[in-house]
């Protein structure tokens, strides 16, 4: 071993960033990730008409296929939080079953102009059993609702967390993965 073996290991942790089809996810995991994230973003072509509603995305170009992935570390913590995205697209959904394995927890992303999008997501990780928080993504132009009309929206528990956030910003996506963390430690403290 080198001369750093007294320094302890990071305790590590796999979290979902998921939501539905261009809600930010790859946005969010692209801003707070300390290192170059993995993306398996395609162009849309024609072949996803039909298949994908682009519906309040504006101008989106690309989609994930497959996943997102990104690193985190909360130094004075030692806390390493490994996040992988998940697809957006009903059709690329089987992906999930092999992503949750191993999470702790997952942040939803949602966006109050296609709030309907994450109700799968949502129902996905209550049926799991995965503890996970709402996390409102702030597009401009869009209508901004406090976390608790998004929680009766969405029919959501009240101890589950919903928050705002800012997926293009480092600290605001930090500050939902902090929460995420709060959250996963009071549940299984319990």
């Amino acid at each position: 071993m080198g001369s750093n073996s007294s320094e302890p290991f990071p305790t590590s942790f796999k979290f979902l960033i998921a939501g539905g089809f261009g809600v930010g996810k790859t946005t969010f995991i692209h801003s707070v990730s300390e290192i170059e994230p993995l993306t398996t973003e395609e162009t849309l072509t024609v072949a996803s008409v039909g298949h994908d509603d682009l519906t309040g995305v504006g101008d989106k170009t690309t989609t994930t296929v497959a996943m997102d992935f990104g690193r985190i570390t909360f130094d004075p913590q030692n806390i390493v939080l490994f996040l992988f995205g998940t697809p957006g697209q009903d059709r690329f959904w089987f992906m999930w079953d092999d992503l949750v394995d191993g999470a702790l927890g997952a942040v939803v992303l949602a966006d109050t102009r296609r709030l309907e999008d994450c109700f799968a997501a949502v129902e996905f990780f209550e049926r799991r059993g995965i503890d996970f928080l709402v996390a409102v993504n702030q597009f401009e132009n869009s209508f901004r609702y406090q976390p608790e009309e998004v929680r009766r929206a969405l029919d959501i528990k009240p101890h589950i967390p919903v928050v705002l956030c800012d997926a293009r910003d480092r600290r605001s996506a930090a500050s939902v993965l902090v929460q995420l963390i709060e959250h996963v430690m009071e549940t299984r403290a319990l």
